[in-house]
């Protein structure tokens, strides 16, 4: 059969009753596993023959899983696999096993084409006629399975409420979903159904599809406990961790997960392994730092999560002065108890030009503690902060970075596209081009302050991969790049750089960014449930977040729930009065007359 001939049938086709079929139908509650391969007709044009070779092998060792933990397969059609089992726990038992197994097997020599299930569970009244199985609770399994990663797990409200406790996979919430053909919404949790440091291992974000690498070794370096007893000087501590996660992030090797969500376990006591298994990572550090006047003494140590070993440790001791010499030391410790040859080249990397006067990095760090706040007010804080280091320093390329993601968020997120505040953006995007920052961060700053300023998306898409370039693991490039990606209408790539900046920073507050782009390529795409869906996610993150809140409203309009727009839009003008509808907002330029009809003002 050639690839133009072949029929790829999809599992809900395969749900639908026939009047062939019995007309006897039985009723029952069932545990509903539903699993379909990522990517089939793409592998099918690609390899018809091996893909169906490599089918043909997944399945048997699947089938056999199946019926091991009791289960019994009904419909199938190509690629999917619909099977019961009287126990939720026992789904979701074989669940895991079933994609441990098939890692293994993709991982085999003689596999030239790795195949990634997706894999769907749902507790519900079922119908059973002859074979096969029919009904809501079928279909809603189905549907949970396209909202898990390839390679991963995604169940239902009941499934999670009758396992959670008795089964070794943990969860991430996703809220409620709407899907397709279900009248109401649909509460789903992503499975973490392997070790956090399999490459088969999902992301525990839905959208995510870049599993962790096996030869890339994934870190997290944890907020450091301020000993000096001075709360005042926490932002220096947590100032420390930030410059030491930029400097690992310059690592090509390492996967670094980004500091906001790290920080996210501040003042947090759990074990080590559970926080690594959140966060999806292999290695943590962790760390004291002491600041007594000018003399600083940070203690630091690298911790194996799955056995709790410590694989290096030191204590580094000096006077403020040496800050900079401190932080790279300890870069170079990790990579050293890493990587048994240190590449030098990578380690030349991580160390950034600094500024020339230890007052202004001070202040520059008290920005970006605020910066990271998400607040208005925090933007504020930070700006007369970072104002004060550019009195000192104006070439610190760092603080203008950090100015021009303020007025950027000003100008894009409280209401409205304030000129003043664009100008400002833009002034500071400026500074960083001409000093020419080689930090990854600044350089993502600039970008999308330049693509909303001056529309300019080749320039400031330019800016991002030199920034990709010089630190993959730049969480900031990765959804500034998303955003800016959106914009310039290359939707695959906004889609693959917003799933890795989830991936980099699982917890971020600024994720908000991240689905917010994936939001907007839904709404350009027409994929109108999708960009919705995306865009509540953002403003579960961030309530007033105004570009999630616009695309939400024009994603209702385009679906005629008129009624639940009007709704929103009435709930965005008690937060921001003064908004009124803007030719040249990018992407929702397209969709006035869906705002103007949910009722905002122009």
């Amino acid at each position: 059969m050639s690839s133009g001939t072949h029929a790829h049938h999809r599992p809900e086709e395969a749900f639908e009753p026939m009047e062939t079929r019995s007309k006897r139908v039985e009723r029952r509650l069932a545990a509903i596993f539903a699993a379909d391969v990522a990517g089939y007709s793409r592998l099918m044009g690609q390899d018809e023959v091996g893909t169906m070779r490599a089918l043909t092998a997944h399945r048997e060792v699947m089938d056999r899983l199946i019926e091991d933990h009791g289960g019994r397969i009904a419909n199938t059609a190509g690629d999917s696999v619909l099977a019961e089992f009287p126990s939720a726990v026992d789904a979701v038992m074989c669940a895991g096993e079933v994609q441990k197994t098939l890692g293994d097997l993709n991982e085999g020599a003689d596999n030239k084409l790795p195949l990634h299930f997706r894999i769907g569970i749902h507790v519900g009244d079922v119908m059973v006629q002859g074979s096969d199985l029919l009904g809501d609770g079928v279909n809603i399994a189905v549907r949970l399975q396209a909202l898990a990663d390839p390679g991963g797990g995604c169940v239902s409200h009941e499934v999670h409420r009758h396992v959670r406790k008795v089964t070794s996979p943990t969860f991430k919430d996703l809220g409620e979903q709407q899907v397709k053909n279900i009248d109401e919404p649909v509460r789903a949790f992503v499975a973490m159904l392997l070790p956090a440091d399999s490459p088969e291992q999902p992301s525990a974000l839905q959208g995510s599809s870049l599993p962790a690498s096996r030869a890339r070794p994934t870190i997290a370096v944890l907020p450091f406990a301020n000993l000096g007893g001075d709360q005042g000087q926490e932002y220096f501590a947590d100032g420390m961790v930030d410059e030491i996660i930029t400097g690992l992030a310059h690592i090509h090797w390492l996967t670094v997960i980004a500091r906001n969500s790290s920080f996210a376990f501040k003042g947090r006591t759990s074990d080590i392994r559970q926080i690594a298994r959140e966060l999806g990572v292999r290695y943590v550090l962790e760390g004291s730092i002491r600041r007594a006047g000018d003399r600083l003494r940070i203690s630091s140590q690298l911790v194996e999560a799955e056995t709790g070993g410590h694989l290096w440790a030191n204590r580094f001791e000096g006077s403020l002065a040496d800050v900079f010499e401190l932080q790279d030391q300890i870069t170079e410790g990790v990579v050293f108890a890493l990587e048994p040859t240190l590449r030098k080249a990578e380690i030349a990397r991580a160390k950034r030009k600094r500024p020339d006067d230890l007052d202004a990095y001070d202040l520059y760090l008290r920005a970006v503690a605020h910066m990271y706040e998400t607040t208005p007010q925090g933007r504020e804080a930070a700006l007369a902060f970072v104002e004060r280091a550019l009195a000192i320093d104006p070439n610190y390329a760092e603080a203008h970075g950090v100015a021009a993601w303020c007025y950027l968020a000003k100008t894009l997120w409280e209401g409205g596209l304030s000129s003043d505040h664009r100008e400002s953006a833009l002034l500071h995007a400026r500074a960083v081009q001409a000093l020419q920052s080689e930090d990854a961060t600044t350089l993502a700053h600039a970008a999308i302050a330049l693509a909303l300023a001056t529309r300019d998306l080749e320039a400031a898409l330019e800016l991002i991969d030199r920034a990709l370039a010089l630190s993959p693991n730049s969480v900031h490039a990765h959804d500034h790049g998303a955003v800016i990606s959106t914009w310039a209408g290359r939707y695959d790539r906004a889609h693959a750089l917003a799933d890795r900046a989830l991936r980099l920073s699982p917890f971020d507050p600024l994720s908000v960014m991240a689905f917010a782009a994936k939001a907007g390529a839904f709404l350009m795409q027409g994929q109108y449930n999708e960009a919705l869906s995306s865009a509540r996610k953002g403003l579960q993150i961030y309530p007033n977040h105004t570009p999630s809140f616009l695309i939400a409203i024009a994603s209702l309009m385009r679906l005629d729930r008129a009624t639940e727009a009007q709704a929103m839009a009435h709930e965005y003008m008690n937060i921001y009065p003064g908004y009124r509808i803007l030719k040249r907002w990018p992407v929702l330029e397209h969709f006035c007359d869906e705002l103007r009809g949910a009722g905002l003002p122009e």
